[in-house]
C-alpha cells in the first residue's frame, strides 16, 4: 500500500502553521484564512458586476449589500426546529422516490458476487473487502447524485414550492433542511449496505479444513517455543490451498501462514484414547495493524547523509534506492517508543522493493540486514544486525526481544536491553536498513518501515472506512442541492457529476496542463481521437496547433483552478486502509471529517444566497 507522507501528519500538525503539510509551512487552518476572504471579495465583486448590469451602478451596490445583510440576518437567525421539519420533507419524497431500490440493487450483487470473487487468490481478504467498498461508494454517490438534484427543480417547477415559501421558512432552512434530509436517507441506507458488506466478507472468507495425516514428535522445538512440539500434521485443501499444523504439550498449535492467515488448533481426546484436532477459523485475514510511523533519512555510498535515495531510473520516483555492500543505508527515527506500549518485544513491519542490476541468485531474494541504534548523538549503541531476505510485495515482520546483543563503542557485545540501551531519554529510536548484496539495490518510502502496536478491532477501522465513504456522499448531495437552487434538473445532475469526476481526477488535470502527460487539452485530443493520431504524434499545421494549445491552456487552466477548489474525493477513499489491514488514525479521520464539513457548509450557504436572489415565482 503507498502511504502518502503528508497522511502521516497529525491533526493539529496539519491543522497549525509550523507543520510539514504545507510547502508555506502555514497550515491548513492558514490557507483557509487566505482563500475564504481573497474568494468571497472575488464572488462580491462578479456579483457587483452583474447587479451593475441590471440596475446600475449605485443601485447595484446596495443590491448586493442588501443580500449579504439579509443573510447575515438569516443565518444568525437559524431555527434547528424549521430545518428538521424541512429535513422531514426531504425524507419523506425521498422514500416516495423509492430509495430502497438502491439496497435492492446492492444486496442482488451480493447475492451473485461470490460466484466472480475468486477465494483462492493470493489475496482473499483484500479482493472482496476492495470489492464491497468500492460498489457502496459507487451506489452512495449515486444515491446522494439523484436524490439531491431533482428535489428543488421538481418543487419550482411544479409549484410547490410556492406551499413552503409562504410558511414563516427562510431560504437557508429549505437547504439545510433539504441537505439534512437527504443526507439521513443516504446514511440509513449505508449502515443496511454496511451491514450487509460486513456479513458478506466474513462469510465469504470463511472456510475449514480438516486433518489429513498427522504423526508424534515427541520433545521437537520450533524456534524459541519453550514448549516443545509433540504433534505435526497436515490438513486438507480447501479454497486452494492447504497448511501444515503442529501442536505442543498443551495440546494448543496452529497451522502454517498461508495467503497471509493461519488456523489455531486444538488436541481433542478421541475414541480408545487416539487424539483428534480441531481445526478452527482462519486468523489474520480481518485485521487493523496500528503502525508507528518514522521519519526517514538516507546515506549514500559513502555514509553522508542525505535526503533522498538513489534513482535507479524508474519512472515512479516515490521510494527511494540504497545500493547493497556499501556504506549506504535507509534511517527510520521512531517517536513514542515507551516501555509501556511494548513490554515484551518490538514488532517492526517492513515492505521493501529490489532493483537488481543482475540476477544474482534468483532463488531467494536479496540479503540485507537491520539494526537498532540510539539516535542521541552522544550515545554510540546499536544493537547486533540482523539479517534478512527481503521479500517483495508482501509485509515481512521481524520481532526484536526486549533482551537483546548490543554492541558499545569497543566493538565488544554484551547483552543489553532495548529501553536501557537503544531508546533515547524523549522515547525516540533509530532502524537501520542495509542492502548486504553488491550490485543490487533496497528500495523504500518512509511508510515502508514502521513499528508496529497493538491492533485495532477490524469492525471498527471496516466502519471509519464507511465514514469515509459517507463524507463522500454528504458532499455530493451538499452540491446537488447547490446546483439545484439555480439549474433545472437534468443539467444540476450533470454539474455536480462533472464536478465529482473533477474531483477525482484533479491530478490528472494538473499533469494534462504542466505537460507531464502527453496527448494535449480537450481540443487536441478530440482532434487526436478522431484522426486516430498517437499521443506524441505532431501535427502539420503549425498555425492549428498553435490555436488549439492556445484554447486548450484558457481551458485546462479553468478546470485546475475548479479542480483545486472542489474537494479532492480520493482524499476520503479510505478503501486501501482497510482491505490492506491498516488501521485508520485518528489524525486522517479528523482531517477528512474537517474538510467534508467545510466543504458542505460551503454549500449550503452558496445554494442559499442563489436561492434567495431566484425569482421563484417567475
Amino acid at each position: 500500500m503507498v502511504v502518502d507522507e503528508l497522511e502521516l501528519l497529525s491533526f493539529l500538525e496539519w491543522l497549525l502553521p509550523g507543520g510539514d503539510g504545507s510547502e508555506m509551512k502555514i497550515g491548513a487552518l492558514g490557507v483557509f484564512l487566505l482563500i475564504v476572504p481573497a474568494l468571497s471579495a472575488t464572488v462580491a465583486f462578479v456579483c457587483y458586476l452583474f447587479s451593475v448590469a441590471r440596475h446600475g451602478p449605485s443601485e447595484g451596490f446596495y443590491t448586493v449589500a442588501r443580500t449579504v445583510a439579509a443573510g447575515v440576518t438569516d443565518i444568525s437567525n437559524i431555527s434547528p426546529r424549521r430545518v428538521w421539519a424541512m429535513a422531514r420533507l426531504a425524507i419523506n419524497e425521498a422514500v416516495r422516490r423509492r430509495v430502497l431500490i438502491v439496497v435492492a440493487i446492492f444486496m442482488l450483487v451480493l447475492l451473485f458476487a461470490g460466484w466472480f470473487l475468486d477465494s483462492g487468490s493470493e489475496h482473499p481478504a483484500r479482493l472482496y473487502i476492495s470489492f464491497v467498498l468500492t460498489m457502496t461508494t459507487y451506489l452512495a454517490l449515486a444515491l446522494g447524485l439523484l436524490l439531491s438534484t431533482f428535489s428543488l427543480p421538481s418543487d419550482i417547477k411544479n409549484k410547490t414550492i410556492h406551499t413552503i415559501l409562504t410558511k414563516p421558512v427562510r431560504q437557508v432552512e429549505i437547504v439545510l433542511g433539504r441537505i439534512l434530509g437527504f443526507v439521513a436517507v443516504g446514511t440509513a441506507m449505508l449502515v443496511v449496505m454496511g451491514l450487509g458488506s460486513y456479513l458478506f466478507v466474513r462469510r465469504g472468507l470463511s472456510h475449514t479444513h480438516t486433518v489429513e495425516s498427522f504423526e508424534r514428535v515427541e520433545g521437537t522445538t520450533v524456534g524459541q517455543d519453550e514448549s516443545p512440539v509433540v504433534w505435526r500434521g497436515t490438513c486438507t485443501s480447501a479454497d486452494g490451498h492447504a497448511h501444515t499444523f503442529t501442536v505442543n504439550q498443551d495440546g494448543a498449535g496452529q497451522t502454517d501462514v498461508q495467503r497471509g492467515h493461519w488456523h489455531p488448533v486444538e488436541k481433542l481426546s478421541g475414541k480408545d484414547g487416539n487424539p483428534v484436532f480441531a481445526i478452527g477459523p482462519p486468523q489474520g485475514w480481518l485485521q487493523a495493524r496500528v503502525p508507528i510511523y518514522g521519519g526517514l533519512m538516507f546515506l549514500d555510498r559513502n555514509g553522508q547523509s542525505t535526503q533522498k535515495g538513489i534513482n535507479v531510473g524508474k519512472e515512479w520516483d516515490y521510494r527511494g534506492y540504497i545500493e547493497g555492500g556499501s556504506q549506504a543505508a535507509a534511517i527510520w527515527t521512531f517517536s513514542g517508543i515507551t516501555e509501556q506500549a511494548f513490554p515484551e518485544q518490538l514488532s517492526l513491519e517492513l515492505n521493501l522493493r529490489v532493483f537488481r542490476s543482475f540476477k544474482g541468485e534468483i532463488e531467494r531474494g536479496v540479503l540485507g540486514s537491520i539494526y537498532l541504534s540510539n539516535p542521541d548523538s552522544g550515545a554510540a549503541m546499536r544493537s547486533v544486525p540482523v539479517s534478512f531476505e527481503a521479500k517483495e510485495f508482501s509485509i515481512d515482520e521481524i520481532v526484536f526481544g526486549r533482551s537483546l546483543d548490543v554492541i558499545e563503542r569497543d566493538g565488544i557485545p554484551r547483552e543489553g536491553d532495548i529501553f536501557k540501551d537503544l531508546v533515547s531519554k524523549d522515547g525516540e529510536l533509530s532502524v537501520i536498513v542495509q542492502c548486504s548484496e553488491r550490485a543490487q539495490y533496497f528500495g523504500m518510502a518512509q511508510g515502508d518501515v514502521y513499528v508496529r502496536s497493538a491492533d485495532a478491532p477490524f469492525f471498527m477501522n471496516f466502519v471509519k472506512g464507511y465514514i469515509g465513504i459517507w463524507l463522500q456522499m454528504v458532499m455530493v448531495t451538499a452540491f446537488g442541492v447547490m446546483f439545484s437552487t439555480f439549474l433545472n434538473a437534468a443539467v444540476a445532475m450533470l454539474t455536480t457529476f462533472s464536478c465529482v469526476i473533477l474531483g477525482f481526477r484533479s491530478e490528472f488535470v494538473s499533469d494534462i496542463r504542466t505537460g507531464d502527460l502527453e496527448g494535449g487539452g480537450p481540443i487536441e485530443a478530440t482532434i487526436r481521437l478522431l484522426t486516430q493520431m498517437n499521443l506524441s504524434g505532431e501535427f502539420s499545421d503549425q498555425l492549428v496547433t498553435k490555436v488549439v494549445q492556445f484554447v486548450d491552456q484558457g481551458l485546462l487552466l479553468l478546470m485546475s483552478f475548479t479542480a483545486n477548489i472542489l474537494p479532492n474525493y480520493n482524499a476520503f477513499d479510505t478503501t486501501d486502509y482497510v482491505a490492506y489491514g491498516f488501521d485508520i488514525y485518528g489524525g486522517l479521520l479528523s482531517r477528512n471529517l474537517t474538510i467534508g464539513l467545510v466543504y458542505t457548509l460551503a454549500a449550503a450557504l452558496v445554494g442559499y444566497f442563489f436561492l434567495k436572489t431566484r425569482e421563484v415565482a417567475a
